[in-house]
């Protein structure tokens, strides 16, 4: 053994000690052989793996805070602690279990409170992560392999040590028993072992995948000694146990979740831990409908809402709160691409698999009438899957680089879209632009549809299909879609669904159109695989809802996820930006290009906010704290 696995044998042993663990329980933890996953090859000398020391892990490039960096730009270190937030949500829940196939029905403010994972993720940066439960790793140029050193001060919150078996126990669950995307990123590992108590490898030679070590970086670590095998799978209230700054200290099912800081928090001094949760409880009410959670607000019951309804932004925030400054408004940017939202063509369905009619079809939709009537002007139509970011293909020629990658695929890619010229149509505003129509019509004519009457026909068939919706939101923007279609012959029947019978449809693929939308990333990877990828075409369940398969879409994703070089990175999503926007499976709708938000005065957040960040702030407010010059409310 070397003197330095000695020494980190050594470390890991005096801090099971002070746990009171008996020696010959201490040496049952230090055999390797009792923590090894499955069979493995016996390891190797670091230099023999050239294997490099490092205290961060970027997706491209090196991170960008030094290994002695005090706290992430974005957080107050000096914050103080104290008070109680007040948090409102919409919905229910039926599980405190937020990692299992259940976990949509999972109640929110458990990830990052409540539970944590090996390393914390900068949203300052697209994708870097710095040290948590893992203090370092040691990884090979070609992420062959990823080592995880573990801080010998984290334990859980009953004071239990966190050690490499609990790693391993995690990693094994979520393979087996997990969300569909962990077990299939973790499938992908050839053997993970642990050579002490303090150290887990994850050998990944022959997966040419450079995501999958962050992928396994922010696995949560679940403890081993407080996790019940066998009903992980099932929906549970028990209290869970994790190793985060906070415990679950009540809970009414469905309708309150409430959080307590833990004052024995391991990580309160580690870098990317401070100036983070600040407040002694949170409090997590959930509401089922809108206009009720904007109304506990009003009344002052609650802190801080996202707001996402441009009526309410505009006129909404006229009572007496608002006025005399106990409630705040902002309106907030950052570099985070916004994403894509919009009606989605289930290509599954015989009538879809028509390019020229989904792009005809999706002229008609009349942007411009419907964010002065319905939005108060107040939305930018979408033009990209990765909007007002430098992902974003739009208004840019493809460069030399893109043209290489997409050569074997030109004829996949239209020439307006690779030449940067494409955009969704820009409508007269009146309701009935007659030119938009016109345009739609000969598309249409010139893929043999034909005007009988006032249907729009294809062989004598007449164009008609179903709008699957599952609220009046989505109803409104339904029929507006629906009439404007109306004028060159289509029926679309808006259906409006409960919301178990729209999941379950949605899950099954059983629509012709819905209203889809696409969260993106500063740093897409793997989970594109499972929205546009051709294996998740036929996966129920899977993100995929137009049913995309296509081998230019399987190359992109392919070139992103192998991108060495930041310059790379750019190049392969702009390209795969080009070729789903070809393929017109998505009538762009529109997207705010600030996050608008109103809070109590009793709160604040720091000056900077962070540069990546889908909301701004997380669903529990992490780098708030009370407002001690405030008078808003009282403070517990």
């Amino acid at each position: 053994m070397t003197r330095v696995a000695i020494r980190r044998q050594a470390t890991g042993f005096r801090h099971l000690s002070r746990f009171g663990l008996s020696l010959a329980l201490l040496a049952f933890i230090l055999n390797p052989q009792l923590l090894v996953a499955g069979p493995s090859a016996p390891i190797r000398p670091a230099q023999e793996l050239k294997l490099s020391h490092a205290h961060g892990l970027a997706m491209h490039g090196d991170p960008a805070l030094s290994e002695d960096f005090h706290h992430f730009p974005y957080a107050d270190p000096n914050a103080r602690k104290g008070g109680q937030l007040r948090i409102g949500l919409s919905g229910t829940f039926d599980s405190l279990n937020p990692f299992n196939l259940k976990s949509g029905s999972a109640a929110q403010g458990l990830v990052g409170n409540v539970f944590q994972s090996l390393m914390a993720r900068s949203l300052d940066e697209p994708f870097t992560l710095y040290p948590l439960i893992a203090a370092s790793i040691d990884l090979d140029p070609e992420r062959s392999f990823i080592v995880f050193h573990l801080n010998p001060r984290a334990h859980f919150s009953d004071g239990a040590p966190i050690t490499a078996a609990d790693v391993l126990f995690s990693f094994n669950l979520l393979k087996t028993k997990g969300r569909p995307q962990q077990r299939g990123a973790f499938s992908l590992v050839k053997n993970v072992d642990a050579p002490d108590p303090m150290t887990v490898r994850f050998d990944l030679r022959g997966v040419g995948d450079r995501e999958l070590p962050l992928i396994l970086a922010i696995m949560p670590v679940l403890p081993k000694h407080a996790t019940d095998l066998e009903r992980f799978p099932d929906a549970s209230l028990a209290k869970p146990l994790g190793s985060g700054p906070y415990t679950v200290a009540d809970v009414k099912p469905g309708a309150r979740l409430l959080l307590q800081r833990d004052p024995n928090y391991w990580g309160a001094d580690t870098p990317s831990q401070r100036g983070f949760y600040n407040f002694d409880e949170i409090d997590i009410q959930y509401f089922r409908d809108g206009n009720s959670l904007f109304e506990a607000f009003k009344a002052g019951l609650l802190d801080y809402r996202d707001e996402t309804s441009t009526t309410r932004w505009s006129t909404g925030y006229e009572f007496p709160a608002a006025k005399d400054g106990r409630i705040v408004k902002e309106a907030l940017k950052n570099d985070m691409p916004k994403g894509l939202e919009g009606f989605v063509f289930n290509t599954r369905q015989s009538l879809f698999k028509d390019i020229k009619l989904r792009e005809a079809l999706g002229l008609m939709f009349d942007f411009e009438w419907v964010n002065a009537n319905l939005y108060s002007g107040l939305y930018t139509r979408t033009k990209s899957f990765f909007d007002e970011s430098e992902l974003s293909s739009s208004g840019k020629a493809a460069s030399q680089e893109e043209l290489k990658l997409l050569a074997p695929y030109l004829s996949d890619v239209r020439k307006d879209i690779l030449g940067g010229q494409w955009r969704p149509p820009i409508h007269d505003g009146s309701g009935r632009d007659r030119e938009i129509a016109k345009q739609a019509l000969e598309i249409l004519a010139q893929a043999g549809y034909r005007i009988k009457g006032d249907v729009l026909t294809k062989d004598g068939a007449p164009v008609s299909f179903e709008i699957m919706v599952k609220d009046r939101n989505q109803e409104r923007l339904a029929l507006n879609f629906s009439s404007s279609l109306r004028r060159i012959g289509v029926e679309a029947q808006v259906r409006l669904v409960d919301e178990v019978q729209y999941q379950r449809r949605r899950q099954k693929f059983d629509f012709d159109m819905m209203i889809g939308q696409w969260v993106a990333s500063a740093s897409p990877g793997n989970e594109q695989r499972n929205r546009w990828g051709s294996v998740s075409a036929t996966q129920e369940a899977s993100f995929n809802l137009a049913g995309a398969s296509s081998p230019a879409i399987d190359a992109m994703i392919s070139a992103l996820l192998a991108a060495q070089t930041h310059d790379e990175f750019i190049t392969a999503v702009r390209a795969y930006d080009r070729v789903l926007l070809s393929g017109f499976y998505v009538v762009p709708l529109f997207h705010a290009s600030e996050q608008w938000n109103a809070h109590s005065s009793a709160i604040i957040h720091p000056a900077q906010t962070p540069r990546y960040a889908t909301p701004m702030f997380g669903p529990t407010l992490e780098s708030w704290q009370m407002n001690l010059s405030s008078s808003a409310r009282p403070r517990p």
